[in-house]
């Protein structure tokens, strides 16, 4: 069997749904640079990835306090990775009410917007958290190390999502 029959049978196999379909088209219009966010009252976890590859690694962990800074913080990053868009997770209850952090992660996704002009999509990040912990976990960090690089790993999660 020609190579291109193994590659036909496996797409063949593999099915098609729609929701796939739209999302190849969405992710693969361009390559483009995104930034993702894991916002939290006390860090901000961010990843960078690729669209065209798909693929996320964690970046760093904001640690400032105050708006200000994290803004600063993360102009450094626009400057150094020029970003086409930005990724925020936003937490889901599962039922149906809307997460007490909602107001403070819509804000924070204005503010993206209005101070750097780049679109800002919303990621369901149900677990980010937890799954982030597993991976570092399952790589040989135990969780009293974790700290540290966890919000970040999350939006690497986060991104991942996305893709």
């Amino acid at each position: 069997m020609s190579a291109g029959g193994i590659h036909a049978a496996v797409f063949q196999s593999a099915g098609s749904f729609e929701h796939d379909i739209a999302t190849t088209a969405r992710h693969d219009a361009a390559d483009e640079t995104v930034l993702a966010f894991d916002f939290g009252m006390r860090r901000i976890g961010v990843a960078v990835g690729n669209t065209r590859l798909r693929i996320a690694h964690p970046l760093t962990t904001i640690t400032a306090e105050d708006n200000r800074s994290r803004m600063q913080a993360i102009a450094a990053l626009v400057q150094e990775w020029q970003p086409a868009r930005f990724i925020v997770g936003h937490p889901a209850l599962g039922t149906g009410e809307e997460h007490p952090l909602m107001p403070t992660l819509k804000r924070f996704g204005q503010r993206l917007r209005a101070r750097f002009g780049i679109p800002v999509e919303p990621v369901d990040e149900t677990l980010s958290s937890w799954d982030a912990s597993r991976r570092m976990t399952a790589a040989g960090t135990p969780a009293r190390q974790q700290r540290g690089r966890l919000d970040a790993v999350a939006a690497c999660v986060i991104l991942e999502s996305w893709f």
